[in-house]
C-alpha cells in the first residue's frame, strides 16, 4: 500500500521533521459537529506546537491520505456515510471508493506504510467484558502485535476487560510502558489496579526504547500508557457503576460487535452528564503532547 502524504506530511518528510500520526474515528464516529472539527484542529496545533508535524490518516473516496487536508477534515466531520474501518474493512474502503475513519489498527497499518512510527490516540481497544462468551475482541491487539509503530494512549477503554486485554497484549508480545507511573490507567480514571513491569519518565527514554527494539529487528508495536491528566481524572468507583448500568442498557438493547464501543461511550457520556467527553478531549490531547515529545527524541 502507497498512502497519498498531505502536502504538511510531504514537506517534513523532505525536511526530516517528527511527525505524529492521528486516527480519524474520533472525528467521525467519536463527537457531534462541529465538536469533532474543533478536536482534529486542536490535536493538530497541539503536535505542532511541541515542534512535530500531525499526520491524521483515513480514506476518502478510496485513497489512504496520510496528513488530512482542512477541507478533507471537514468532510470526516460533516458526511453522513463515513465507514469505521479496521484492517479487515481497508481494502474494501479502497476497493469501493468509500470514505473511511481508521481505527487504531488501521491507523497503524497506514502510518507505517508511510514510515510514521509515532502516533497518539485516546485509547485502545482489547477484550470486551464477556467475551468467553462473544468472542470479542478488538483487532487493535493484533495490529499492536505485528506493526512496528508506537501508540501513546490513556491505556485501554474503561469499558473493557483489563486484565485480559493486558493478558492478550503479552501473549502478543507488546511492551506495554508507564508514563511517569508504575499503574496502568484506564482511559478515564488513572488507575486500574494493574501493575506496569516496565515504566519511563521521560520522552527520550521511550525514545531510546523504540529505537533499540526496532533496531534489534524486534517487530511489532510499543504501548505507551499515558495517564489522563489529575484535574479530568474520575473515581474510579464511580465510573465503574456508570459502565455496569451502560452495560446493561446495552444488553437490553441487543447491542453487539463493533457497536458495543461506541454505544457505552455514548452511554457513560450520558451518565456522567457530558463529563466523560470532556475528560476524552483532555486525554488524547495530553497523548498528543507527548506523542510529539518522543517523535522528536526519536530524530536525534
Amino acid at each position: 500500500m502507497k498512502p497519498k502524504l498531505g502536502s504538511e506530511v510531504a514537506a517534513a518528510k523532505r525536511d526530516h521533521r517528527p511527525l505524529v500520526a492521528l486516527e480519524s474515528t474520533i472525528i467521525a464516529h467519536g463527537m457531534p459537529y462541529p465538536q469533532n472539527l474543533e478536536v482534529a484542529h486542536r490535536l493538530q496545533d497541539d503536535i505542532r506546537s511541541q515542534g512535530a508535524v500531525p499526520a491524521t490518516i483515513a480514506v476518502i473516496a478510496g485513497e489512504v491520505v496520510v496528513g488530512c487536508s482542512d477541507e478533507e477534515l471537514k468532510l470526516l466531520a460533516t458526511h453522513d456515510e463515513v465507514m469505521k474501518l479496521s484492517r479487515r474493512d481497508l481494502p474494501y474502503a479502497m476497493a469501493f471508493g468509500k470514505h473511511g475513519a481508521t481505527t487504531v489498527a488501521a491507523t497503524m497499518i497506514a502510518a507505517k506504510a508511510a514510515d510514521v512510527t509515532v502516533f497518539a490516540t485516546g485509547g485502545i481497544g482489547g477484550v470486551h467484558r464477556g467475551a468467553s462468551q462473544s468472542f470479542d475482541i478488538s483487532a487493535d491487539l493484533k495490529e499492536l502485535g505485528r506493526t512496528s509503530v508506537a501508540v501513546v494512549c490513556a491505556g485501554p477503554k474503561a469499558i473493557l476487560d483489563l486484565p485480559a486485554t493486558m493478558e492478550v497484549l503479552e501473549t502478543e508480545g507488546v511492551p506495554v510502558i508507564g508514563y511517569q507511573t508504575d499503574e496502568l490507567p484506564a482511559f478515564y480514571t488513572r488507575e486500574s489496579g494493574i501493575a506496569l513491569e516496565l515504566r519511563a519518565d521521560r520522552p527520550e527514554e521511550i525514545a531510546r526504547f523504540l529505537r533499540t527494539k526496532w533496531e534489534n529487528e524486534f517487530e511489532g508495536g510499543v504501548l505507551i500508557a499515558n495517564p489522563i491528566p489529575a484535574e479530568h481524572s474520575f473515581d474510579k468507583q464511580v465510573l465503574d457503576a456508570h459502565i455496569a448500568k451502560a452495560m446493561d442498557a446495552a444488553t437490553a438493547a441487543g447491542i453487539e460487535g463493533k457497536e458495543v464501543t461506541p454505544y457505552l461511550l455514548s452511554k457513560v457520556k450520558e451518565l456522567t452528564a457530558g463529563k466523560s467527553l470532556e475528560a476524552n478531549i483532555a486525554l488524547v490531547r495530553n497523548n498528543a503532547r507527548l506523542a510529539a515529545e518522543i517523535a522528536k527524541s526519536l530524530m536525534g
